[in-house]
């Protein structure tokens, strides 16, 4: 097969891809990957029409991009909730999994701990995040942080961290172990920093 045809190949396969894919940041960046792909491939065999349609997709997919990377047009605000409640029992059970592979020692039954509290990112009407922690002497230690995936910027984690109520849930600082997370630099990126094995948001900077 012809290196050319393979590259043709490629990029109509990403765009299939992009389709079938939940988060909105991944479907825009496959598309606009596969889409500039089939540009320059209908460029090269001059096919004018085809090349300007897939020119104007990498153009549009890159404007979104821009705007995820800021958080969107979607607007997040952060809800206290009991941590033993229903709505957190519910969003636990729908999205263990998800849960368990960004927080592999995260139990459910830690929830039931009496010094736990919880609030829930929500997007509008929809139930975008949960967050939940546990007092540990001055801090509070983290004990899940998970948005959904088409949520999965960094707006949500802006959002909460600089939430005045999250923010009051512990006297010092909000603390969580590098090894009890599958994405520290998430954390790091929320401006957590490294600190002997733990990742410490200070909350009185």
């Amino acid at each position: 097969m012809p290196w050319w045809e393979i590259i043709g190949w490629t990029g109509s396969a990403l765009v299939v891809i992009s389709l079938v894919v939940p988060s909105i940041r991944k479907f825009r960046t496959l598309n606009l990957l596969g889409s500039l792909i089939a540009t320059i491939y209908n460029v090269v065999f001059g096919i004018w029409p085809y090349a300007a349609m897939n020119a104007v997709i990498t153009i549009i997919d890159a404007y979104w991009l821009i705007r995820l990377r800021g958080g969107g047009a979607r607007e997040y605000r952060v809800v206290p909730v009991d941590a033993a409640s229903g709505p957190v029992a519910d969003f636990v059970a729908r999205h263990g999994d998800g849960i368990r592979g960004a927080f592999p020692a995260f139990r459910a039954s830690d929830l039931e701990d009496s010094n736990a509290t919880a609030f829930l990112t929500m997007s509008g009407d929809e139930v975008a995040g949960l967050f939940a922690q546990v007092a540990d002497g001055a801090d509070g230690r983290i004990l899940v942080d998970f948005v959904t995936e088409r949520h999965r910027d960094l707006k949500p984690g802006s959002v909460l961290y600089a939430d005045e109520k999250v923010r009051a849930c512990a006297p010092s600082r909000l603390v969580v172990e590098v090894g009890a997370v599958s994405d520290p630099d998430y954390f790091r990126r929320m401006g957590f920093r490294d600190e002997a094995g733990r990742l410490a948001l200070s909350l009185h900077d």
